[in-house]
């Protein structure tokens, strides 16, 4: 059932839906867009492309959803001007993200909780591995909210803003949280069961992908904290954190099939977010066709290069400065090709073809 709330919200913060809808705004988020589609088409600039989103993003999961949407616009609508900036992208976000990673958990009935650094944990379920069966959606009380939000969303015609998706995850990463170490274990020594529960987890994400897509318009919707992981239009995202627990051979056998198929639910394919040692993994990445942007940060920051030179050439790269890759090393090892610098920064500029080598750097 659709909400109500906010249409009498834009009733009562008119003028903030008028900021939110102006033609400059959406002008100034379909450029950046557009600058975006032309880097993953393989277009090149003269300074790199530098992202830094303004998002609204809460983990809360209370049922004052409505005000926190009212609170998010206002407060975007009080930020507009700075999405106006023509050299970095600064995409206007919002995302609701209840009970942050553990969302999905939650879905399949995890005990899921709040520790007193505001943070979430769950402890692992207590079935066995095998049995996970897919969650009654139609009676869950948090995705009815979620559903509600959504649109919500969209009836109050905000056009210049993006809606972000939850942190709908990866199977793997789900599992690992479902099971700690013994679906590891299970791939191992139980691997059919593995197998089934895995399945039933990307199912679930799956069938979440294909539901926001039907309800938000393409030109809103963006996966989880798009403030520095923004796409283009018609793509997708998933979270690879845990990959860097598995073998090639694993993560071949068991994940990345599910990888793609997930990827796969958006036309253009999409992105793997990745904050770890990761790099074993880059000749299936490289093989896996709806894999088109890798976004790292901290530790798998270090590996860029074999990123960079691992990865096929339509395979697009979000780089989170940090102290051990700091811009000038960036530019260094991709003079701005294929990439998109997620930092609150003034472009640097890219050097002429002639200037740089990208096999200077192994």
């Amino acid at each position: 059932m659709r909400s109500t709330g906010c249409i009498e919200m834009i009733m009562i913060n008119s003028k903030v839906q008028r900021i939110l809808a102006a033609p400059n705004i959406v002008a100034a988020r379909e450029a950046g867009l557009g600058r975006l589609t032309s880097l993953f088409a393989g277009g090149r600039t003269e300074i790199a492309m530098v992202l830094n989103g303004i998002m609204r993003i809460t983990e809360d999961d209370g049922p004052a959803w409505e005000t926190w949407l009212d609170e998010s616009l206002t407060a975007l609508a009080d930020q507009a001007e700075r999405m106006l900036d023509q050299q970095v992208f600064r995409p206007l976000i919002a995302n609701y993200n209840p009970h942050g990673v553990h969302f999905i958990d939650h879905l399949f009935g995890a005990r899921v909780f709040r520790m007193e650094d505001g943070s979430w944990q769950s402890p692992p379920l207590d079935s066995a591995i095998g049995s996970l069966q897919p969650p009654d959606l139609d009676h869950s009380p948090m995705w009815r909210i979620m559903q509600q939000i959504t649109h919500a969303f969209v009836d109050c015609n905000v056009p210049g803003v993006i809606f972000a998706l939850p942190t709908i995850a990866s199977a793997l990463n789900i599992a690992v949280n479902l099971y700690g170490q013994e679906i590891l274990v299970a791939m191992i020594e139980h691997p059919e069961a593995a197998r089934h529960d895995l399945q039933v987890i990307n199912d679930l994400l799956r069938r979440l992908h294909h539901w926001y897509r039907e309800y938000v318009p393409v030109d809103q919707l963006q996966c989880i904290v798009p403030d520095g992981r923004c796409q283009p239009k018609g793509f997708g995202q998933l979270c690879g954190c845990t990959t860097q627990l598995l073998s090639p051979g694993l993560y071949r056998d068991f994940i990345a099939p599910l990888d793609d198929a997930l990827l796969s639910v958006y036309p253009n394919g999409g992105m793997i977010h990745l904050c770890g040692a990761h790099a074993q993994h880059i000749p299936v990445w490289r093989q896996m066709t709806s894999l088109r942007a890798v976004q790292i940060n901290d530790r798998a920051d270090e590996d860029l290069a074999l990123y960079f030179n691992g990865l096929r050439e339509d395979q697009m790269l979000y780089v989170n400065p940090c102290e051990h890759m700091p811009v000038e090393c960036i530019m260094e090892i991709t003079n701005g090709r294929r990439l998109i610098i997620a930092a609150d920064i003034q472009p640097p500029s890219v050097k002429s073809p002639s200037m740089h080598s990208s096999t200077s750097v192994g």
